[in-house]
Order: C-alpha cells, then sequence, then structure tokens
C-alpha cells in the first residue's frame, strides 16, 4: 500500500468494506477506521507510554509508517515477549505440517508420545487440541514452563476438546512432540523455528530463555526487538508468504484463526476478536485479566487477531486494513505476580485506528 494515497478515498473503502466499529457510545460518532493516520499513531503511543509502553511501531502495507521508542526503549533494544512467545508454536506447527513431519492438525498425539497409550483421556488428545488449549491437560504455573520431560506427564482432567486451560505445560508438550519428530534428522526445535521461520524473513532474536534440560521455553522465552516482530506479524498478514515466496501454506495457517466451542477467542496459539457469550466469560476469568476485547460483540474489526504477553506485549494484526502494530512494555513481572497497571486494548486500539477514546469520544 503507498503512503501517497486520498485520505477520504481510504475511509470511504473502509467504510464501504464494513470495517467501522461494530457499536457506539450514546452521543459518539465512530469514523472509520483509518491506520494511516499519524495523529491517531501519536495518541496510540502517548497511551502506551503513559503505561510502562517502551515501543510502537505500525506497519501498513508492509510499510513501516510509524515507530516510537519512550522510556529507555529503543529500535534496536530486544525485549521479552512472554506468553507472545506463544503464536510461534502455531506456526511453526504449520511448518511441520507442509514438512510432513506431522500429518495433520488432527493427529494423536500418541503416535508420538507412546507412555501416553494406556491414558483414556491422554490417548486421545490431537495436535488441534493441544494448541487451541483444549486437550484437558492442566495449565501448569503461569511464568513457570516446565521442562519438556516434565510437560507430557502433566495430567489430563477433562475430556479433550471441552474446556479452555491456560499455561505453559501444552506449548511444552508441543516441543516435546516436535522435539522427537525433528530427531531422526538431528534437529533441535529451536533450530527448527530458525531454519523454517526466522531464516527466509531475516527475523533476529535477541536471546531465548532456556530450561534446565536445554530445551527452550516455548510459551515466554522470546526476546525480540519491535522490529522483528513485526516481522513475524507481517509474515502471518500475508498468509504465510514472504516477498512473494510460501514459507507455510495459508490453508494451514488459517486455521490457527479459528476459535474453539470452548473459548472462540482463541485460536491456535493466537487470541482472537471475536464474540465471546457471557457463560464462556465467567467459565474463564483469564479473559478480562489478560485482554479486554473479550464480549458479546466484536468492537474493534472483527477479523483481527493477536500475540499478547504479560506486561501487555502486543502483536496486532489486521489483514483488511493492511496493519501490523507491535506494542512492548516494561511490568512483566508485576503482571505475572498480578498487578496489572491499567493497559486497555481497547483504549490503546481506539486511539490508533479512529482517533478517540474507548467510548468513541473524539480526541
Amino acid at each position: 500500500m503507498s503512503l501517497r494515497i486520498d485520505r477520504r478515498q481510504a475511509l470511504a473503502t473502509l467504510a464501504a468494506a464494513g470495517l467501522a466499529v461494530g457499536t457506539r457510545a450514546p452521543g459518539a460518532d465512530w469514523a472509520a477506521p483509518d491506520p494511516t493516520s499519524g495523529a491517531h499513531h501519536k495518541l496510540a503511543a502517548a497511551y502506551s507510554a503513559e503505561h510502562r509502553g517502551i515501543s510502537v511501531l505500525v506497519m501498513v502495507g508492509g510499510k513501516l509508517v510509524f515507530e516510537d521508542y519512550p522510556n529507555g526503549g529503543a529500535a534496536d533494544r530486544a525485549h521479552e515477549l512472554a506468553s507472545g512467545t506463544k503464536s510461534f508454536a502455531g506456526v511453526a506447527a504449520c511448518a511441520a505440517i507442509a514438512d510432513g513431519l506431522i500429518q495433520s492438525w488432527d493427529e494423536k498425539l500418541v503416535d508420538t508420545l507412546t507412555e501416553w497409550k494406556d491414558d483414556p483421556l491422554k490417548s486421545q488428545i490431537t495436535l488441534r487440541q493441544l494448541l487451541s488449549l483444549t486437550s484437558g491437560i492442566g495449565g501448569g504455573g503461569i511464568a513457570r514452563p516446565p521442562s519438556f520431560a516434565d510437560a507430557i506427564k502433566e495430567a489430563a482432567t477433562a475430556d479433550p476438546g471441552t474446556k479452555f486451560m491456560y499455561g505453559p505445560a501444552p506449548y511444552q508438550t508441543f516441543g516435546e512432540f516436535l522435539r522427537r519428530k525433528l530427531a531422526p534428522k538431528n534437529e533441535g526445535v529451536l533450530d527448527y523455528y530458525q531454519r523454517r521461520l526466522f531464516d527466509p524473513i531475516g527475523l533476529k532474536y535477541g536471546g531465548w530463555r532456556k530450561g534446565t534440560d536445554g530445551q527452550p521455553h516455548l510459551p515466554s522465552g522470546a526476546q525480540l526487538s519491535a522490529a522483528n516482530w513485526a516481522k513475524f506479524g507481517e509474515l502471518a498478514r500475508l498468509g504465510g508468504k514472504w516477498e512473494g515466496r510460501e514459507i507455510v501454506p495459508q490453508k494451514l495457517l488459517d486455521e490457527c484463526f479459528v476459535g474453539t466451542k470452548a473459548n472462540p477467542a482463541y485460536g491456535l496459539t493466537w487470541w482472537l476478536n471475536r464474540p465471546v457469550d457471557a457463560v464462556t466469560l465467567r467459565a474463564i476469568p483469564l479473559m478480562r485479566i489478560a485482554q479486554d476485547l473479550a464480549g458479546p460483540k466484536s468492537e474493534f474489526l472483527s477479523d483481527l487477531f493477536f500475540a499478547a504477553g504479560a506486561g501487555d506485549q502486543r502483536l496486532y494484526i489486521s489483514r483488511k486494513l493492511e496493519v501490523v502494530v507491535v506494542r512492548q512494555a516494561t511490568g512483566i513481572l508485576a503482571a505475572i505476580t498480578g498487578r496489572r497497571e491499567g493497559y486497555s486494548d481497547k483504549e490503546f486500539l481506539a486511539r490508533l485506528m479512529f482517533g478517540t477514546d474507548a467510548n468513541g469520544k473524539k480526541m
């Protein structure tokens, strides 16, 4: 997308596409979203900076249109993604299916994790259920990923596909599953991420925490600069392609952005902006703690999907608007210990897209 676009034409096109916000506050006059507006970007960046933000980066149509690094942030600063790391696993699974290492999203893990064969629940778990966090396996302690070996010992406490259970254990279980798939090739899990996903798009990570077993923490280990995280967002926005080359098939990738009955707002390692009924919201308290988009209506862009980590690390993506937004902040430890400090996804996105506050009031 050229940055020399006619503003009125762009807004009319977006409005015709039905991309305006779904609800409006009394007296509010919502406009169509405008992700190209520098004034909007500054409003969002100021809000982010007030809430410990260290980076905001906006790309539209593959072009960098805005970046800001307050509070000690820097363009080359590799910052922890916390649970924003989780979404790499879903795209790595796409690659492994495309490479024939994994049969499909519905392959049963017991064919590889053979020690599960006598467990009536775990023997039925599919890869899709594992990565949508509906396998029935307990999540484990937040920010305390078990080793790969310990993760596969976690008990299943619900029938597969029936209950959403958030935590690190399923991702470490995926790590052991993929490790065994790669063993005949003598390739490690993080090496596979590097070869299949990171090298083809020029993504460089600053660090990656590992466990005492030497294996990477797949739920929360990555440290990336805003620009490098945005590259991963671009890969997802472009349907698995990079500079015209297919990195992962879009058909496989798009299954990552389909929710489940147990949680419509979570796909395969990605959060989704989808309507969630009151019963589900009550059953999953994390939904209102970790992000505030979940509710009975998808107010901000129905196609929005995002990676999210403690301390309000965010990678927001909308294919309809051709936009990728990175937001990073300090405060990860405070968030993990339950002291979330007021960042609102709705407020940030309202400023960024509409130039309003979260209630639709023009700023």
